[in-house]
């Protein structure tokens, strides 16, 4: 049998008990009989980078890792968004935070059901994935946009999501190539 090299590049961290960056892997079956030998470049990993974007309306800071200690959690949504064709990100994380928001419906504001609490006082954090190499192009004020009700205390952006290809390019469709971008939210919803 003849071993395959395969290499591979790890976004989450491989711990090895060598030091070496470098390493081979022969991977066996249940008899230890050999089946191919896995070639693996091990980087170091780094810590996912918080950005806590800022529009020209809201000011607010957060760590970027847990939820504001002002807001009074009662809820989280989560959601996923795509833009196929088009590459535009600030619409994927749209669609993000619609699909979070759009399966939920919140009447205890409404209603008075928590004691002392109105509509008025309804407080949104927003958490999105998306993916380094374009958080730069995020419309922060368009995201918001989403939102038809309730303070937004601030919207962080963290490493996340995913670029892939959609298949396929379209130029008809505005397509510049055939990336798809992909995020993922959380709206933390509380008072």
């Amino acid at each position: 049998m003849t071993a395959k090299a395969i290499s591979l590049h790890l976004l989450q961290p491989l711990f090895l008990s060598s030091s070496s960056s470098n390493q081979s892997v022969l991977l066996s079956n249940q008899k230890q009989q050999p089946i191919f030998r896995v070639s693996l470049k091990v980087s170091r990993a780094t810590t996912p980078q918080t950005t806590t974007m800022e529009s020209s309306s809201n000011k607010s800071k957060s760590s970027g890792i847990g939820v504001d200690p002002s807001l009074k959690l009662l809820f989280v949504e989560m959601g996923v968004g795509y833009d196929q064709h088009g590459q535009d990100i600030t619409v994927a994380a749209m669609r993000a935070c619609k699909d979070a928001i759009s399966s939920n419906s919140i009447p205890a504001f409404r209603r008075g059901s928590i004691p002392g609490v109105s509509f008025e006082e309804m407080k949104l954090q927003i958490k999105l994935g998306v993916p380094r190499p374009v958080q730069e192009y995020l419309d922060i004020d368009r995201v918001k946009s989403v939102f038809p009700y309730g303070k937004i205390l601030n919207v962080d952006v963290v490493d996340g999501g995913l670029i892939c290809s959609s298949g396929v390019h379209v130029e008809e469709m505005g397509d510049k190539n055939d990336d798809c971008y992909i995020v993922n939210a959380a709206v933390y919803v509380g008072y």
